[in-house]
């Protein structure tokens, strides 16, 4: 008798999953259908505040692979599919479809409903002129607005922010972007290396209106014109809200299967969950931690991948770990370029492990070569060891990659005076003889073991 699949949420987790079960096993063994409630599946949805700025010139740009190509695979795409209900008795999910209500069966479940933008519950979040940035529909959406706008507001100075805020920028469009803080992307890096990503964003022509929580959005006749916050008002003709990002787990809590401390679905190195047949990946999931141990939800494109890779070998009977993560992440704020890896400062210590620290500010290649940008780097090395805990950079372009070689570092447990001593490649124009790479790690070495 053939197995059936049911793969809830159709974008990198969902597809990811099913695309390496089909492989594993063909479709007279394994039916595959996928139920998704938008128009869209496999889309890069960290291309769009490019698809935005006009860099990616049409939406379909960002889609991966289209429902077509998947049926090609014999794997069945449903768009406008909305699963409304799990019944792990009786193994069915309900469908809202655009037909009507329909019950289906599984066998085994994929659960990859990713996470849903959060917005403010402020006066005046529905008005027309507020917009988020997280579907293709969305993005979509604001870059038809930005025709005719002179002055944008973006709320959250995170990633999505910064990267909607370079968007509207590069479109001429005078921003302001709201921190709830007094820098930009305080959840990622410490104070000192935030400051120094606050000022690029400054300098690169964004206004930075620091230490301030929405308040709520001012409409007139309907219409966003601004926004109230807690430091006054702000006049603007759009609204973007990207305050981040909370993981879909109403259909999982309904349906008994097991959340983590936070607040996303608990899975095990294997992607299970509690119930039997039911596996879980991507923004709605956990991960662990591969340094504190601890659970995360990293909600991070190539997270999701993996985590949907591994399920789906496994859907397909071959064994495979999702390992964990070390929260590595990229961006950039037009020519200024931010990443960060493993723990940083503040997180070593919330951890309770002992660390020490070393910070460079350099050039990104030999000081006198006509590209020299500069770069800073901080990197937390564990105390005695010299164990390399976490790095942070934000330098000039050719700076912000540097982070794979702390991500692989730490992954492979290597001590900053390893690092130090690596044979890595040297050029005038890509770098000093020492690398600040290596000049970083020895340093917070030197300071962990002295």
């Amino acid at each position: 008798m053939i197995e059936r699949l049911v793969v809830i949420g159709g974008d990198a987790a969902g597809m990811s999953c099913a695309s390496q079960a089909r492989r594993r096993r063909s479709a007279t063994d394994l039916a595959i259908v996928v139920f998704e409630a938008t128009e869209w599946v496999s889309y890069s949805a960290c291309g769009e505040p490019y698809f935005v700025s006009g860099e990616v010139p049409e939406v379909t740009d960002l889609v991966a692979r289209t429902p077509e190509q998947f049926a090609a695979a014999d794997i069945e795409v449903r768009l406008h599919h909305r699963v409304t209900a799990i019944d792990t008795m009786a193994k069915t999910v309900t469908v809202d479809t655009p037909q009507g209500i329909i019950v289906e069966p599984y066998d085994q479940l994929m659960y990859a409903t990713g996470a849903a933008a959060v917005m403010p519950n402020v006066p005046g979040i529905t008005a027309k002129g507020v917009f988020k940035l997280h579907t293709l529909t969305d993005a979509v959406a604001l870059r038809s607005a930005i025709q005719g706008a002179t002055k944008a507001v973006v709320v959250g100075a995170g990633y999505v922010g910064i990267e909607v805020s370079e968007a509207l920028l590069t479109q001429g469009i005078a921003t302001v972007l709201v921190a709830s803080r007094s820098h930009v992307m305080n959840r990622s890096l410490d104070p000192d290396v935030a400051a120094t990503a606050t000022q690029a964003v400054r300098d690169h022509g964004i206004e930075v209106f620091d230490s301030a929580r929405l308040t709520g959005v001012l409409v007139e006749e309907g219409v966003a014109v601004g926004i109230d916050t807690t430091r006054g008002k702000i006049m603007a003709d759009l609204v973007v809200v990207a305050t981040g990002v909370q993981p879909r787990t109403d259909l999982a809590v309904a349906a008994g299967i097991k959340l983590g401390p936070t607040g996303a679905v608990e899975v095990d190195d294997h992607q299970r969950t509690n119930v039997t047949g039911i596996w879980s990946a991507g923004d709605c999931a956990e991960s662990r931690n591969l340094i504190t141990g601890e659970t995360e939800n990293p909600q991070l494109g190539t997270v999701a991948n993996k985590q949907g890779r591994v399920a789906g070998f496994n859907i397909g009977g071959e064994e495979a770990v999702f390992p964990g993560v070390l929260m590595t992440a990229i961006t950039k704020v037009m020519t200024t370029e931010i990443a960060r890896t493993g723990l940083s400062e503040t997180e070593a210590h919330a951890a309770g492990i002992p660390y020490a620290v070393g910070m460079v500010h350099s050039t990104t290649t030999a000081g006198y070569m006509h590209n020299a940008r500069p770069i800073q780097i901080k990197v937390v090395a564990e105390e005695g060891s010299g164990r390399l805990l976490g790095a942070q950079i934000v330098g000039g372009e050719g700076s912000a990659k540097r982070i794979d070689v702390f991500a692989t570092a730490i992954w492979s447990g290597v001590t900053g005076h390893d690092l130090a001593m690596t044979d890595l490649s040297y050029a005038p124009p890509f770098s000093g003889v020492w690398d600040v790479v290596m000049i970083a790690a020895r340093r917070a070495a030197d300071a962990a073991t002295r």
